[in-house]
């Protein structure tokens, strides 16, 4: 068993959400992985309402028994690939309320994008980036986007290719060595 941590979490809520299936894929690549244990985190089971504390997120005096359930959960991970849809050229705005919440429990972690949608959902992983930068959350290059023209049968049933393997690969490479060095910064 790994001392890394990781949490694949699964950024979209919608009814019929595609998310799901791209998660399963993702999670299920990890589990071949040796360096690192992975979770997925649905943000079906973390139910936030749009952010409701009156504290910023940085000073950490979280109120709401529902804040402070998502930190303990964000706070056990090194680091975290979030799949993310892309919605009117960004990500969801579940995802970005779930990230606004916190602040300390993202600082000196990693973290991977996997996005989708129509042009592979890489817009919403360039928002993402600048979230987490503001979050103190190192994010590795490599990244995954899946089309929903070409990695999905009739827009609805995932069927990536083949050639997203190899970049999973330098993804979880990537990952797992960054969130292992920023677990000493913690240290």
């Amino acid at each position: 068993m790994s001392d890394l941590k990781l949490a694949v979490i699964l950024g979209s809520t919608r009814p019929g959400r595609k998310g799901a299936a791209v998660a399963d894929w993702v999670l299920t690549k990890a589990k071949e992985r040796t360096r690192a244990d992975y979770e997925l985190i649905d943000l079906l089971d973390y139910p936030l309402p749009h952010l409701d504390e009156a504290v910023p997120a940085s000073r950490g005096a979280y109120s709401g028994e529902h804040t402070k359930a998502w930190a303990a959960k964000i706070a056990e991970y090194d680091g975290y690939v979030f799949v993310t849809p892309e919605y009117n050229h960004s990500t969801s705005g579940v995802l970005k309320n779930a990230i606004d919440y916190l602040y300390a429990e993202w600082n000196n972690k990693a973290a991977a994008f996997v996005s989708y949608g129509s042009l592979g959902g890489t817009r919403a992983i360039e928002h993402l980036r600048a979230i987490a930068s503001e979050l103190q959350l190192a994010h590795v290059r490599q990244q995954l986007s899946f089309s929903l023209f070409s990695d999905f049968e009739n827009f609805s049933a995932f069927t990536p290719s083949a050639t997203h393997d190899d970049a999973a690969t330098v993804l979880f490479d990537q990952l797992e060595s960054w969130a292992g060095a920023l677990k000493t910064v913690r240290g």
